[in-house]
């Protein structure tokens, strides 16, 4: 009664937000909040775009008329989230608990209730993740003849696109956003600064990459540089994507893995999606001996771990930890 009281006390000072407020109305004044900080150049306008589907198609449905001070308790956020694991995947279920988690802070920055009851909800544990699979030499060589024999892969510069991304790392939007301008051939580098993504009502966009650690210049293989200065000569507009669409704007990343996956054919290369070729090139320069914060720099992410765990296949034995343990016994023996 103490606690119903002091909410009810609350409630009459005048905070927008109440206890009885209905989780739906202080959504959407999340989501207002979020569409400022993407003017704002805060947040990602992708990241509103997801959370806005997320929200619209699976939390409101749900919590939507539940009153946050007394109804989106631990429990039924708790069921809510491992529900969604267990009907859609622990990916929509992550989403949904930074949507709501997101929402219910807000409440409680207004006073509406004390505590987030997302923080106490259950983990949402992933599957063993798969090991990352890179393509091999061998491999390499192969899709590339299958793509430059396929017409279709040729107009859609998936050849020189894949070349391209083995040779940086970059992710695809990353790639479909340089510009020519960006590209210094004479030294042999790229600067990596911008991602092209859809956003609803304004179409494909040039945005900043997702952090100060994807702002980045890399150096080119010589094999890079001279397929690239031929596609500048060949280029219509010098001052336009490097791989351009039929119009000479900017490619829809979607439409390009559309196209990747109906070229590369149902055997031998089913499993290759566009991010095979950046755990390609990790693998190769881990392969090299670079260190994983070199390689982590290169894709563009703050923690080598994260490297290191998602986009190395190290799947070769190596003998210089035995040669190292070799002398762990003066006599060389157990």
């Amino acid at each position: 009664m103490k606690k119903a009281l002091a909410e009810r006390t609350a409630a009459r000072q005048g905070r927008e937000i109440k206890p009885e407020t209905r989780f739906r109305e202080v959504a959407g004044r999340w989501l207002a909040s979020l569409e400022n900080a993407v003017d704002a150049g805060t947040r990602s306008p992708t990241t509103l775009e997801q959370y806005r589907s997320n929200l619209d198609c699976h939390v409101l449905p749900a919590l939507g008329e539940l009153r946050v001070g007394h109804e989106v308790t631990v429990p039924a956020v708790d069921a809510f989230l491992q529900a969604l694991r267990t009907a859609k995947s622990v990916s929509v279920a992550k989403t949904s608990r930074s949507v709501v988690s997101g929402v219910m802070g807000l409440a409680v920055r207004h006073g509406a209730l004390a505590q987030n009851p997302t923080r106490d909800t259950a983990r949402l544990e992933r599957r063993r993740r798969k090991k990352p699979r890179a393509l091999t030499l061998e491999e390499r060589d192969q899709w590339l003849a299958q793509l430059e024999a396929d017409e279709k892969a040729r107009r859609w510069d998936l050849p020189d696109l894949s070349r391209f991304m083995l040779a940086t790392g970059v992710r695809i939007g990353e790639a479909l956003a340089v510009y020519w301008p960006e590209l210094d051939l004479d030294d042999s580098a790229v600067e990596v600064d911008h991602t092209v993504v859809r956003v609803k009502g304004k179409g494909l966009i040039r945005k900043s990459t997702k952090s100060e650690h994807g702002d980045r210049t890399l150096p080119l293989p010589s094999w890079a540089v001279e397929m690239l200065r031929q596609r500048r000569e060949d280029a219509d507009d010098p001052d336009g994507p490097l791989f351009p669409d039929s119009l000479g704007g900017l490619r829809d990343p979607s439409n390009v893995r559309r196209v990747l996956r109906e070229t590369r054919g149902s055997e031998g290369f089913a499993w290759v999606t566009s991010h095979v070729f950046r755990k390609t090139a990790a693998t190769i320069l881990d392969e090299a001996g670079l260190t994983a914060r070199l390689i982590a720099d290169q894709l563009g992410h703050s923690r080598p771990s994260m490297t290191q765990d998602v986009y190395m296949a190290r799947t070769t034995m190596s003998r210089a930890a035995a040669t190292a343990l070799e002398g762990a016994f003066t006599d060389g023996s157990s």
